[in-house]
């Protein structure tokens, strides 16, 4: 099937073998004298930037080291940046460094295609391509922008941003301006999201090809989640949540798909349901793209058939708040594997235990499926890369699951119970869960998002961290209990038998925990960065 997937590696493998445009000098300037010559050149520079966000140093991997300070994930290995898990980081960690460099990379690369085809504009009508990577250059400048706002700033203290097409000249490699207040990130952020609306074409326009590039709905949804970060800082935003998620329903037509299942079904007929919204579409075989997640989390050696990384495995804790919902729920089955149940691998039915990795006792199943195929490396369904193992899966950035989370947090923070119990209760039904009694609470809310998005890119540590800040007493408190706690783990007397009897214990790699404070609610930069920025760079207090 050649679509969207390959085109992204195949059109990298040309780009970055034809030009100098992946060869990033200081501050990201590229030095390609002339290009955008035709269309293809325009699709190449852009594939080169979703190809940028798939790469282990941020949503193959890296990113997800951070979740280790929540509680619901432990590392499978010991790792030598514990201090991501015990708030004692100091911003040189390589994850958290990479992650910094690498998204600034992709920022640079979108500022550089967009100051190019603005220029291109200027002189000539644009083509329908190019007017289209235009709008994807936009997205995934704003994309990689929110993902150092959030994550660096605050609202005493912005992040280093600045447009290249701002310098009448072109960009004269600068020092990027380090803005006053994360609020002035986040406009900026918003104001390129509406710019890639602008030239993005609705995603039912595209042909089979495409599907996975940029549109409309997936600028919508990122909107709605940029104004529920920013009212974290200014509540008023609030209400902006609740219009955009109506927009989606409404002149979108996005809703929930009918089963838990399908937003992680390795069948390509699922990819494109009606819950999508942004998504890195991955796939196996011998040309493997998008997210390695799946490899990533699934045990190490893979029982003897594949190359699992055996990292990033559930608590005791995230287990027993799904089992609230009713031991052996829909949604805590297709979500961890637990001791004895039983699972598709390879074409045979095994029953969990792991005898690898550091014990936690479960494992995220939540991208098993397409390891449960006969031969499922020849078959495609797997990578034949266990140095790249990714798999089909259409895997999830942001689903419109989460925009109803979002909306029913809105409606809460609004004074509306009873509009958000329906938002919740929507996504309960779905799972065969029993509704919410009464109407919905904060406790619900933290419990619903927690559970539903559990071990998804969705960045639940944050969720706490804003919580501490802005949230009701309710939330507030039970954000604080999460993050000052340290995860529980089964250990069983027999890891090779699915029987085994266990006990509980706390997991090894966090001991001397620091107690959060708001302060934590951001990194502090890589010093490196403090040292190329010639003073300009404010430290984050920590």
């Amino acid at each position: 099937m050649k679509n969207f997937l390959s085109v992204v590696t195949a059109s990298v493998l040309v780009f970055s073998s034809c030009s100098d445009f992946l060869d990033v000098q200081p501050e990201g300037y590229p030095t390609t004298d002339s290009y955008f010559r035709n269309d293809q050149q325009a699709i190449d520079a852009v594939d080169g930037l979703y190809y940028n966000f798939q790469e282990e140093e941020l949503y193959g991997q890296e990113l997800f080291w951070e979740q280790a300070a929540a509680n619901d994930v432990v590392w499978g290995r010991t790792q030598s940046f514990n201090t991501l898990a015990t708030f004692k980081y100091t911003g040189n960690e390589e994850p958290l460094r990479l992650i910094y460099e690498y998204a600034y990379e992709a920022i640079s690369r979108s500022n550089w295609i967009i100051q190019e085809l603005l220029n291109k504009q200027k002189r000539t009508e644009l083509t329908p391509v190019e007017n289209r990577s235009l709008g994807e250059a936009y997205f995934c400048r704003a994309w990689g922008h929110f993902l150092i706002a959030y994550r660096y700033g605050t609202d005493k203290s912005g992040v280093p941003f600045s447009r290249y097409e701002d310098f009448p000249n072109g960009y004269d490699n600068s020092i990027l301006e380090q803005r006053a207040s994360v609020v002035d990130n986040y406009q900026l952020i918003i104001d390129d999201f509406d710019h890639a609306m602008e030239y993005l074409p609705p995603f039912e326009s595209y042909e089979k090809e495409d599907r996975g590039r940029a549109h409309k709905a997936a600028a919508v949804a990122f909107k709605a989640k940029v104004y529920a970060y920013w009212a974290a800082w200014e509540p008023e935003q609030w209400q902006k949540v609740i219009s955009l998620v109506d927009e989606l329903e409404t002149t979108y037509h996005r809703g929930l798909a009918q089963s838990f299942d399908i937003p992680f079904s390795s069948d390509f007929a699922d990819f494109w349901n009606e819950e999508y919204l942004w998504t890195l579409p991955s796939t196996g075989g011998d040309m493997p793209g998008g997210s390695e997640f799946p490899g990533v989390v699934l045990q190490n050696g893979g029982w003897g058939k594949f190359n699992g990384w055996g990292q990033n495995k559930p608590t005791l804790d995230i287990f027993e708040e799904m089992e609230k919902d009713g031991v052996g729920n829909e949604r805590i089955r297709r979500s961890i594997l637990e001791y004895n149940q039983e699972f598709p691998y390879w074409g045979e039915k095994l029953r969990f235990s792991s005898a690898a990795d550091l014990e936690s006792g479960f494992q995220i199943n939540k991208y098993m499926e397409p390891f449960g195929h006969e031969d499922a490396a020849n078959a495609g369904f797997v990578s034949t890369n266990g140095n790249r193992p990714t798999a089909r899966i259409n895997f999830p950035v942001i689903r419109f699951a989460e925009m109803l989370l979002f909306r029913a947090e809105a409606y809460l923070m609004t004074g509306n119970a009873a509009e958000a119990t329906k938002d919740l209760n929507r996504i309960r039904t779905r799972s065969h869960l029993a509704p919410i009694e009464g109407t919905a609470t904060f406790k619900d809310l933290y419990h619903e998002r927690r559970c539903e998005l559990a071990f998804e890119f969705t960045d639940h540590l944050y969720d706490l961290k804003r919580w501490h800040l802005a949230g009701p007493a309710e939330l507030k408190e039970l954000a604080l209990k999460e993050l000052n706690a340290r995860p529980r783990v089964r250990n069983y007397e027999d890891r090779t038998d699915p029987t085994s009897k266990w006990t509980e214990g706390n997991y090894v790699d966090y001991t001397d925990k620091r107690a959060y404070n708001d302060k934590l609610i951001v990194f502090p930069y890589p010093s490196e960065e403090i040292i190329k920025s010639n003073g300009k760079l404010k430290q984050n207090e920590q």
